[in-house]
């Protein structure tokens, strides 16, 4: 039998929380046998109240440290405040990293790096907290496109409901692929579901507030498909290409070409989503007269190809 211990503070995510238990408790009744012991441990070993409910725990630190593999669930995105808060946490963590193996889910990917156990290991987290990930942690080698990661006695899970990946990643790593498929078919999720990329927007929130770049975004919404070159970029902004490159990186945080690309892209990805179409009309549609360059960089941009992603987003309709 597996033990697991579940990490319980006041920022935890309660259905980061009930999402492990739920897998691996369901992975005991389909096998017909206890596999996987799951227990909870707060700080102090006492109850912990999270927003909406108070949640019991079996024990403290103590009790953690017999355990074979211990979870972080999700602790949200308040992460200054998850820091601070779960800082006597960080030594244990440190020691306990050098022993025995250590999971997080989501956000608490924060708590193992602050801890110092992840520099020089592969980690992953959710793709919104990627670039405030690499500048608090530097040294961690980031692969932020994963929905999981494994390097040594480490784990990561990317954002969300990739949590149960690493579940059912883990069911399969101590008890067979047999039964993290039969699990992941009770769950009604798919077992091999890409890459975290596939979930991530392609353009920036709109609305920076730069005046001169604003009603350029606006009018490429229905230009984009049009031949387009800095120089007309920069006509249409009555500015300088070179003033245009400084302003639209500062408002955007890409170039105005990544920035055109990915809007094709974005557009790409509505079009798919509807019949009728074939993969060198929709290329066209939207700019690019090469079926295969544009193949090629939908899937750079959305970690599938655009056969696949017309597949997957008909199964889910």
């Amino acid at each position: 039998m597996l033990s697991l211990a579940l990490y319980v503070c006041p920022q935890t995510v309660c259905s980061s929380l009930s999402m492990i238990g739920d897998a691996f408790g369901l992975a005991n009744r389909l096998a017909g046998q206890a596999l996987f012991r799951i227990q909870r441990f707060s700080l102090d070993g006492q109850p912990v109240e999270l927003d909406f409910a108070r949640i019991r725990v079996d024990g403290g630190l103590a009790l953690a440290d017999q355990a074979d593999l211990v979870l972080l669930p999700a602790t949200g995105t308040a992460i200054e405040l998850t820091l601070a808060a779960n800082a006597p946490l960080l030594p244990w963590l440190a020691r306990r990293a050098a022993l025995r193996p250590l999971a997080s889910l989501c956000s608490s990917a924060f708590l193992l790096g602050a801890a110092g156990v992840l520099d020089g290991r592969r980690a992953t987290t959710h793709w919104a907290l990627a670039q405030g990930f690499r500048r608090r942690f530097p040294a961690v080698r980031l692969t932020i496109d994963e929905l999981l990661t494994h390097d040594g006695n480490l784990l990561c899970s990317g954002g969300a409901q990739a949590g149960l990946d690493l579940c059912l990643y883990l069911v399969g790593l101590h008890a067979g692929d047999g039964l993290a498929q039969r699990v992941a078919a009770a769950l009604v999720i798919d077992s091999q579901r890409g890459q975290q990329s596939r979930f991530a927007p392609l353009l920036p929130e709109p609305g920076g507030g730069d005046g001169l770049i604003d009603p350029l975004l606006d009018w490429l919404q229905a230009h984009y498909a049009e031949p387009m070159d800095l120089t007309r970029l920069a006509e249409q902004a009555h500015c300088s290409p070179r003033t245009l490159l400084r302003r639209f990186r500062s408002s955007t945080g890409l170039t105005p070409n990544d920035y055109l690309q990915r809007l094709r892209i974005s557009a790409a990805q509505t079009a798919l989503r509807h019949p009728g179409r074939t993969l060198e009309q929709i290329a066209g549609q939207v700019g690019y007269s090469d079926r295969a360059a544009f193949a090629k960089l939908f899937k750079q941009l959305c970690g599938e190809t655009p056969g696949a992603y017309r597949r997957r987003v008909r199964h889910s309709n």
